[in-house]
């Protein structure tokens, strides 16, 4: 895996390269997840698999940014999509960008977001048997989530293969992650 290439600063998001470059972020952060995952950090690794989400989200919003600019309601919303939420993807509007992004056909993205989010929770509060903080009671519910994301994270990369510029440092990557996710999908 070639941790050195997402080391690199990110493309401009108006270049085509932006969203290989953050889908390979998104896989190289989704095995460290499984990595720390297998090493007992639970909570890290959530933090990890909420990144990789994060910055597949970036990918979608950068592939889908034409249509995302149909559907938004105003001039000023249409600005905010260009500068702010597609480089950055800020955290307390992933939900709302999710439900743009499933207007414009990506079924089933608010779940998962939310999903997301609830591991962004779990890794700064941990576990939390009263569930105020967090919505994991003990780290296996958190873990088995994490992989679960992960699962997702994957299934979603794969179907954009046909749509994104492809490279091999993707392709080794999403096959290294999905060799790791089997395995730790064995073990929880």
């Amino acid at each position: 895996m070639s941790t050195e290439t997402i080391e690199k600063p990110l493309p401009k998001p108006t270049t085509e390269d932006y969203v290989s470059a953050r889908l390979l972020e998104a896989l190289v952060e989704a095995y460290l997840a499984i990595r720390f995952l297998s090493e007992g950090l639970v909570r890290n690794a959530a933090g990890k698999a909420f990144q990789a989400w994060r910055a597949f989200l970036a990918a979608l919003l950068r592939l889908e940014l034409d249509k995302l600019l149909q559907v938004a309601k105003t001039e000023e919303e249409r600005r905010w999509l260009m500068d702010k939420a597609v480089p950055r993807v800020p955290t307390t509007r992933m939900v709302a960008l999710s439900q743009m992004l499933e207007e414009v056909g990506y079924v089933g993205l608010y779940f998962t977001t939310s999903a997301a989010l609830d591991l962004h929770d779990y890794q700064y509060n941990g576990p939390d048997p009263d569930m105020a903080l967090s919505k994991f009671r003990n780290r296996e519910e958190a873990a088995r989530a994490t992989i679960e994301l992960i699962k997702e994270l994957i299934k979603r990369i794969e179907e954009l293969k046909p749509r994104v510029k492809w490279n091999n440092d993707l392709e080794q990557t999403l096959n290294q992650l999905k060799k790791a996710s089997d395995n730790a999908d064995r073990r929880t």
